[in-house]
């Protein structure tokens, strides 16, 4: 008799895992839904896979995942590379801090870019895509809802003219080769997520009554996204209630 594949039994007790984990993701995004008076398909669920492997990826693909987030460049492209070589195509969303030297990179597979938060940045984006893609490259302007740059973010309430909300979006909406989509925040340490997700929410119906199609509002994670979802969320990103505490890459 032949001996069990150690490598099958792995990928099949993953592949446990992973549905467990997202049926139980899934059953939170429903309840939040419900509790706000919402429809549980206005919500998109992004698993987070940053620092998980491509095998991790195409699981949650074969369990109907179609947003995929990642939050460095370097891992990201070749993930996406290894992902695509399987025949998978999943919507890959960058989400972390965006350095303007690997717009180029970024642009080639990315569908959404999450976390632009410059004037100089955007620029730089919109000029990247222009090269490489034929459709728009969809953006979220990134808000710092303390208005504290140094996490990263536009600040609301400033009229700055790299990072000041007010010229981001501007920026975005006039580039040929983006489409402002809407924004996403991370609700700031120390803050009760309600208040910060509120907080949130007030911006971004502003920024919708100059910008009508900025309607995607990505906030929310692991631990938060019921509030995230009660302020208007559409997007929750989601990585550790989803993928676990396992070994990770390095």
């Amino acid at each position: 008799m032949d001996s069990p594949d150690p490598a099958a039994a792995a990928a099949g007790s993953r592949l446990t895992e992973l549905t467990d984990s997202l049926a139980r993701v899934r059953a939170r995004i429903a309840a939040a839904c419900a509790a706000a008076g919402r429809a549980p398909d206005e919500v998109t669920l992004v698993a987070v896979t940053k620092t998980y492997p491509a095998d991790d990826v195409l699981l949650l693909t074969r369990l109907g995942v179609a947003d995929v987030g990642e939050n460095r460049d370097q891992e990201a492209a070749a993930k996406a590379a290894a992902v695509a070589a399987e025949g998978a195509r999943p919507r890959w969303h960058f989400v972390g801090r965006l350095q303007r030297n690997k717009c180029r990179s970024v642009v080639r597979y990315a569908e959404v870019v999450q976390s632009v938060d410059s004037v100089r940045l955007a620029v730089a984006l919109d000029q990247a895509a222009a090269q490489v893609r034929d459709a728009p490259l969809d953006v979220l302007v990134q808000v710092s809802i303390d208005d504290d740059p140094d996490r990263g973010g536009t600040l609301a309430g400033a009229a700055d003219p790299d990072i000041g909300l007010g010229a981001v979006t501007a920026a975005v909406a006039g580039a040929p080769a983006l489409r402002l989509a809407g924004l996403m925040a991370v609700a700031p340490r120390g803050w009760e997520p309600a208040r910060a997700f509120d907080r949130l929410a007030g911006i971004a119906a502003a920024v919708r009554a100059e910008h009508p199609d900025a309607g995607v509002l990505s906030a929310g994670m692991s631990g938060d996204l019921e509030p995230a979802v009660a302020a208007g969320a559409t997007l929750v990103r989601v990585g550790s209630a989803l993928l676990g505490m396992r070994a990770t890459l390095r």
